[in-house]
Formats: C-alpha cells, sequence, structure tokens
C-alpha cells in the first residue's frame, strides 16, 4: 500500500475514471508513494480538494490542470 492511503482510498482511485486529469494524479501518486499533502503543498489546495480529484468527484480547475498535466509528465 501506498504511504499514507487507506485501502479504501487506493480502491476509489483505481475504480474511479482513469480519463479524468485527477484520477491520472492519483494513480501516478499511489504508484510513486507521493502523499496527498505533498499534492496539497504542490498546488495550493487542501487535501480534501486533493482526495476528490484523485477519486474523480472533482477536477483541478484550468489553470492548475497545466501544472498537474506537467507534473505527471515530468
Amino acid at each position: 500500500m501506498a504511504i499514507g492511503y487507506s485501502i479504501e482510498t487506493v480502491r476509489k482511485i483505481k475504480e474511479a475514471d482513469r480519463k479524468k486529469l485527477g484520477v491520472k494524479l492519483g494513480l501516478y501518486c499511489v504508484d510513486n508513494n507521493i502523499s496527498v499533502a505533498e499534492i496539497a503543498a504542490k498546488f495550493g489546495v487542501s487535501r480534501t480538494t486533493v482526495y476528490n480529484w484523485f477519486t474523480g468527484s472533482c477536477n483541478p480547475d484550468k489553470k492548475i490542470s497545466a501544472k498537474v498535466t506537467k507534473y505527471i509528465d515530468a
């Protein structure tokens, strides 16, 4: 299991729509042991927002989306 992620959270991320940018970020973070707190600090959002991205409940706004894409692709 990845750093700080419950089994339930990992399950939700893996079952979410993988076409969504936030879900892609979640999968990337789980696979690379990157914490929600680190992502929240990097993008200037709350941990709750990051969890919502990861599970596909919402997506990063346009301004942040470009940064997230660059982060995943780096």
